[in-house]
């Protein structure tokens, strides 16, 4: 089984950044994509990027293109979202998750593994 732990998150003011980190529990021999969610109060869980095994093909969300960027070290298991100039409406719980394979979807449900999320908020 496959466990994803996210961390990094916290109370930041509009205009800061965070980096959040998702470590998975082992190495496993396959490749595979991973994606981060977010899910605001009162609100759907919605895509905010993904990536694929080697990191060379990314997707981002329009509201966060420019200002968040992906990445990932598979010598760690740990994939990373870097959160800049962030907004008051990037306030919601962060989850990563994982694919079964490499390629890259938007698609909360093409996701079978999710870490428990870490709660991001921008103050304005």
């Amino acid at each position: 089984q496959v466990q994803l732990v996210e961390s990094g998150g916290g109370l930041v003011q509009a205009g800061g950044s965070l980096r959040l980190s998702c470590a998975a529990s082992r190495r496993t021999a396959s490749a595979y994509a991973m994606g981060w969610f977010r899910q605001a109060p009162g609100k759907e869980r919605e895509f905010v990027a993904a990536i694929n095994w080697s990191g060379g093909s990314t997707a981002y969300a329009d509201s966060v293109k420019g200002r968040f960027t992906i990445s990932r070290d598979n010598a760690k298991n740990t994939v990373y979202l870097q959160m800049n100039s962030l907004k008051p409406e990037d306030t919601a719980v962060y989850y990563c998750a994982r694919r079964y394979t490499t390629v890259i979807t938007t698609t909360a449900h093409d996701y079978p593994y999710w870490g428990q999320g870490t709660q991001v908020t921008v103050s304005s």
